[in-house]
């Protein structure tokens, strides 16, 4: 397997890898960071196979608080331009969705907890989620949505959110939700977040939420699938 160069953008400390940092390592590929909310450096796209934009609470609107999501799209555009594998966690799936030309904006209610997702019939057709079941549940942490950009397939939804994830020329992959999380990464989100977790019909409380841990490792082999094949495409150029 070629020894992929992976460059992640976290935006806070609570929100990162998760199980994606135990695939990088199983597989010897090398891993740097730009962490947003410390002093940052940006990286030269030229030195990275692939791009993973991580989540967060603030929305891919808010330049004027968070000045860098200006060159941080810029840097994502540029990621794309060149061919570049692109992944997008909720924040990062809106980042994306944002820079396709799509517009990014608050949802009907918000969605947190365990939901269950629906594979589209595109999805269905697409090898990297040929093992899927047509209905599963998902860990959920967000409030806004997006349309889905042109030229974009759908890959999943909810009942609450119509464009759950979208893959773009084979490369360019963005999920709403979390794959990628790790029992201490759903307990320190809860912790951070804890002031959103007003149980209605699309939140879920603390309690419930932490209870269905039980459902993380499905979603990791899940994630670990994709990866794999977005790998194999890599080792054929």
């Amino acid at each position: 397997m070629k020894n992929l160069s992976i460059h992640t953008l976290m935006h806070v400390p609570f929100e990162g890898l998760g199980c994606m940092e135990q695939w990088i390592s199983k597989n010897n590929h090398s891993l740097s960071f730009t962490r947003f909310y410390e002093k940052y450096r940006l990286p030269n796209v030229d030195d990275m196979d692939w791009l993973i934009v991580m989540g967060g609470p603030m929305g891919v609107y808010d330049e004027s608080q968070y000045p860098w999501l200006t060159v941080e799209k810029k840097l994502i555009q540029k990621a794309i331009d060149n061919g570049k594998t692109v992944i997008g966690i909720c924040l990062g799936s809106q980042l994306i969705a944002e820079v396709l030309g799509a517009k990014v904006y608050p949802n009907k209610q918000k969605e947190i907890g365990w939901f269950d997702v629906k594979l589209s019939d595109s999805a269905n057709l697409n090898p990297m989620f040929k093992n899927f079941e047509s209905s599963f549940p998902v860990f959920h942490w967000h409030g806004d949505t997006f349309d889905l950009p042109t030229g974009c397939i759908r890959l999943f939804q909810s009942n609450i959110t119509l464009n759950q994830g979208f893959i773009y020329d084979n490369r360019v992959l963005a999920f709403q939700f979390h794959f990628e999380v790790t029992l201490k990464s759903l307990n320190n989100m809860v912790e951070n977040g804890v002031d959103e977790l007003n149980p209605t019909d699309g939140i879920q409380n603390a309690s419930e939420i932490l209870h269905h841990q039980d459902l993380i490792n499905a979603n990791h082999q899940k994630l670990f699938g994709i990866l794999d094949q977005l790998a194999a495409v890599e080792r054929t150029e």
